[in-house]
């Protein structure tokens, strides 16, 4: 059985410094913990307000992640030039207001193909990854393919509302969505409120899924359970 990737997002730990304008608990500490607890990767996403990951938290993570380090963010010019220079292994594309709390859709990959065809262009020649974001519609998965993306990260907050009000057929589209971007030879990425709760049957029933990106859910279900106990809790229900 293949297993999917755990990249566990550190925004949270970078609210929960700057929230006291210190130094604790230490990100780049925290990224190499979670490393050493089994984690397969490490994501960030830097807002243009730095109210959680500031932007040099960027190069001083760079080299103490030895995993995958995945960068996500709206690529706005100071994006760009700043993933250009660290190089991660993967970027992730998001269409985020400004003001935006936290990622709420996923890209209309048919009204701005051009726009993400230059921009991904531009990342791969550097040896960059891609992903982008999308919601479980299956047109914007073709969109996807004609943007030249490798991967794409499915938006999979739908699906963890109406799992949680006891819907499994919410997971249909997204099945869906995977089996097509399969064919078409992009690699599956998702993303947004997955837990512990569901990320077993998200898992089970997607296939080919490389990777997942877990940030919100994981840290506030370490606060119970600390962080290696749910670090390996995922692990084991992604074999």
């Amino acid at each position: 059985m293949y297993m999917t990737k755990l990249s566990v997002n550190i925004n949270k730990i970078a609210t929960l410094r700057n929230s006291r304008g210190g130094d604790v608990p230490n990100l780049v500490q925290f990224a190499k913990d979670v490393q050493n607890f089994g984690a397969q990767g490490v994501t960030i996403h830097p807002r243009p307000d730095e109210r959680h990951i500031r932007y040099k938290d960027v190069y001083d993570l760079k080299p103490v992640v030895y995993t995958e380090y995945n960068i996500e963010g709206n690529p706005i010019k100071q994006f760009i030039d700043m993933v250009l220079e660290v190089k991660p292994t993967q970027v992730t594309l998001v269409p985020d207001a400004e003001d935006a709390i936290t990622s709420n859709a996923g890209w209309d990959t048919i009204k701005h193909k051009d726009f993400l065809k230059d921009v991904i262009k531009e990342f791969k020649q550097n040896g960059i990854r891609t992903s982008i974001f999308v919601d479980p519609d299956l047109k914007q998965i073709e969109g996807a393919k004609a943007t030249g993306t490798d991967r794409i990260e499915l938006y999979t907050e739908a699906f963890a509302h109406h799992y949680n009000l006891g819907n499994e057929m919410a997971i249909k589209p997204y099945t869906e969505c995977a089996i097509l971007a399969s064919s078409l030879g992009l690699g599956i990425n998702a993303g947004h409120d997955l837990s512990l709760d569901n990320i077993k049957f998200f898992k089970d029933n997607i296939p080919d899924l490389l990777e997942v990106s877990i940030g919100h859910a994981l840290i506030s279900e370490s606060l119970y359970l600390g962080i290696e106990n749910v670090i390996n809790m995922y692990l084991h229900r992604l074999k």
